[in-house]
């Protein structure tokens, strides 16, 4: 269901409205976004609408005049500009908690600043009114205003000399599914799971209505047999459940939830546009954020029926995530810069303002001037005004350089702390990512690195807490991004010169593990003749990071083919036994690595482990899982694959319980934690890549 008319009349005004007046006797009602003090938009239609008897007649007057029955009064109404503030608490946060508060609230006296707060509620239907007045912005008021909208007013005021009227409709923590109406969904086919699911809440929808009847059917169904159990004195079976797939949404977070509580209740209002700082609650949705936006912004302008109002948004700050993966916000900001694709709108960038230990940066004075900076612009037709920082124009290669042309570079490229620029990588066929010397040169930035004679990508601020510190010489930040083609590289060929002299029998990706192993290549028919080694090849890699490989090879310890992979049931393998003249090659900085070594042991098994160290494995312990564990029932069990350097205290890597799929158990080293071996880590999901390549040494015929 859409925001639904609620009004008696709905009349058309240029200016001002002062009184409301019904010539029948029942009271007339307006909604509570109509009140003293408001600010209406300028230059527009005013859609004004109320409640009242059927059939009443309404009259809007404007200035004084003499009161009548059922009369509505408004005071001190300003006509300006119109805003609406949302998104979560970004948006939310107050200007008692910004920076230089004390200062700032004791100099807010600034009545032609005014705002409203929507209380926050979620709703399963589109809501009609809310409980909120409209508040001068005063020393006394403005301490609770949303500081993002505030400063964005404050900024804007002067510069146009016309009141500013902000609605604060916004809530902490919340998703952006919520405060999208059906209609944003209908939009974007990608999103149609989401609108399925509201849809079935819409009792006029056909699917709700087929789910309700069958329903109804199986409640008289059990009514039946309950009056016949009642009769007989007989056990009864629990009266159907109501289907959870049509009931209304009641959490904050449930689809359409806040717009039809803290959306629909302002539609139409008169507005000139919105401002929206969410994401940190989205932060792990990837580039899909991008159809989300598309669906939020193109089901508000549908809602309010003025066009293709302006929307500006901010770009998250940089933020720890505690854990988690550096790259993961790198592509959710990479999501947000995509929704530029939407017509009207436009991004401020704070990546030098915010704060790496707090998702609630207090420097709200700059944000809300970079989002004034863009209405200027944008919407108030100052072409005079530089509203972006640096934004990536075009690269090229030439030679052992990478050149970055930039757009927006104001009145030139500029060094924020007059330091050699940071956050700049290249990648070539020699390396992964490495840091670049970066150069300004006009309206490029030039890069090299000493490791890279063949670049073919970089990236630049592409890490969760990046803080750049190039800008244009006005002062605004470069925005994170990326460019080139990433090569793909063999690390194997690249990194161990013995491999080729190595025949591949194997190639696995661990995410495709399961109880029946399913190689991506299976050479066995086409290696003949004995072999004498035997080895393992080992990639991994997490989004946007160096990949890390181990090579380990050994003397033979089996002559079957079928027996020296993944150790699944099927195999027949087992084994734990020490094994003879180990190389080992890696880029882990902490596995032991030469040739010859003589610490070598392998652990192959399908079954069940334990700690205790049965095999008397030299330096293992016999209470922690590590390089001496001891195999138990039932055989087709958790399974392990594990090479070790006992010498060396250490597990070469691991791939156990290989029939969890992406939680199966992955590493390269020793895992922290409980064990040394990565059981129990389940952490193959973590991984991009995740690639074994077994292979075999051929003896001369």
């Amino acid at each position: 269901m859409q925001c639904k008319e609620h009004w008696a009349r709905r009349l058309v005004l240029a200016v001002a409205v002062l009184c409301l007046c019904a010539t029948a006797q029942a009271d007339v009602r307006l909604p509570h976004v109509f009140g003293s003090h408001m600010v209406l938009q300028r230059d527009q239609a005013l859609p004004v609408w109320g409640w009242a008897d059927a059939g009443e007649k309404i009259t809007v007057q404007l200035g004084d005049g003499a009161p009548v029955k059922n009369t509505i009064v408004l005071d001190d109404v300003l006509v300006g500009e119109v805003w609406l503030c949302s998104g979560q608490s970004n948006m939310q946060g107050a200007v008692a908690n910004t920076d230089n508060a004390h200062e700032e609230i004791a100099a807010a006296n600034l009545p032609e600043i005014r705002h409203i707060a929507v209380p926050r509620v979620p709703a399963g239907f589109p809501a009609d009114d809310f409980n909120g007045d409209w508040r001068v912005c005063s020393p006394e008021t403005v301490g609770s205003f949303t500081a993002a909208g505030f400063y964005f007013a404050r900024y804007l005021q002067p510069e146009l000399n016309v009141p500013i009227g902000l609605i604060n409709s916004s809530w902490g923590g919340t998703l952006i599914e919520p405060w999208t109406p059906p209609v944003g969904y209908a939009r974007v086919p990608a999103l149609d799971d989401i609108l399925q699911r509201v849809t079935l809440t819409n009792p006029t929808s056909a699917g709700y209505k087929t789910v309700l009847a069958e329903y109804i059917t199986q409640t008289q169904d059990w009514l039946g047999k309950a009056r016949q159990a009642l009769a007989d004195e007989a056990p009864l079976e629990p009266a159907p459940a109501y289907p959870a797939e049509i009931a209304p949404f009641t959490d904050r977070q449930d689809p359409t939830a806040l717009c039809n509580s803290m959306i629909c209740p302002l539609v139409p209002y008169a507005i000139r546009g919105a401002i929206w700082y969410q994401g940190e609650s989205n932060h792990g949705d990837g580039m899909v954020y991008a159809d989300k936006m598309k669906a939020l912004v193109g089901g508000w302008r549908t809602l309010w029926n003025q066009g293709d109002f302006p929307f500006y948004y901010v770009q998250i700050a940089p933020y720890g995530y505690g854990t988690e993966n550096a790259y993961i916000l790198p592509t959710f900001w990479e999501a947000q810069t995509a929704a530029l694709e939407i017509p009207n709108t436009g991004m401020a960038v704070i990546n030098d303002i915010g704060n790496l230990t707090n998702i609630h940066p207090t420097n709200k004075q700059d944000v809300g001037k970079r989002l004034a900076l863009l209405a200027l612009k944008r919407t108030y037709g100052r072409a005079e005004v530089v509203d972006s920082g640096p934004t990536f124009k075009s690269m090229s290669i030439d030679g052992r350089r990478i050149i970055v042309q930039f757009d927006n570079v104001g009145s030139g490229l500029a060094s924020r702390d007059g330091k050699p620029l940071d956050w700049f990588e290249i990648i070539g066929m020699e390396t992964d990512f490495v840091k670049a010397d970066a150069v300004i040169e006009g309206d490029t930035v030039v890069l090299t690195a000493d490791e890279v004679k063949q670049p073919a990508a970089m990236r630049f601020a592409w890490h969760k807490t990046a803080e750049p510190n190039l800008m244009n010489k006005e002062g605004l930040p470069a925005w994170p991004f990326r460019a080139g083609e990433v090569p793909e590289r063999d690390y194997l060929a690249l990194n161990v010169d013995e491999a080729k002299d190595y025949k591949l029998v194997y190639a696995f990706d661990v995410a495709k593990a399961a109880g029946t192993i399913n190689y991506d290549e299976d050479n066995r028919d086409k290696i003949a003749g004995p072999f004498d080694r035997i080895a393992y090849f080992l990639e991994l890699q997490t989004p946007g990071e160096s990949t890390e490989y181990v090579y380990v090879s050994m003397d033979a310890f089996t002559d079957d083919l079928g027996k020296i992979g993944v150790p699944a049931l099927a195999t027949k393998a087992k084994f734990q036994q020490k094994v003879s003249n180990m190389n080992v090659v890696s880029n882990v900085e902490a596995i032991v690595t030469g040739t010859g070594l003589t610490g070598g042991n392998i652990e192959f098994w399908p079954h069940n482990y334990g700690p205790p160290n049965g095999a008397a494995v030299p330096n293992a312990s016999a209470t922690v899982w590590d390089f001496g564990d001891q195999p138990g029932d039932p055989e087709n069990g958790y399974g392990c694959m594990q090479v070790h350097n006992y010498e060396a205290k250490q597990t070469i890597f691991a791939i156990n319980h290989w029939a969890a799929g992406g939680g199966t158990d992955v590493g390269i080293g020793n895992s922290d934690g409980d064990t040394r071996d990565w059981t129990f880590a389940a952490n193959a999901g973590n991984y991009h890549v995740k690639k074994l390549r077994v292979l075999v040494r051929p003896t001369a015929q």
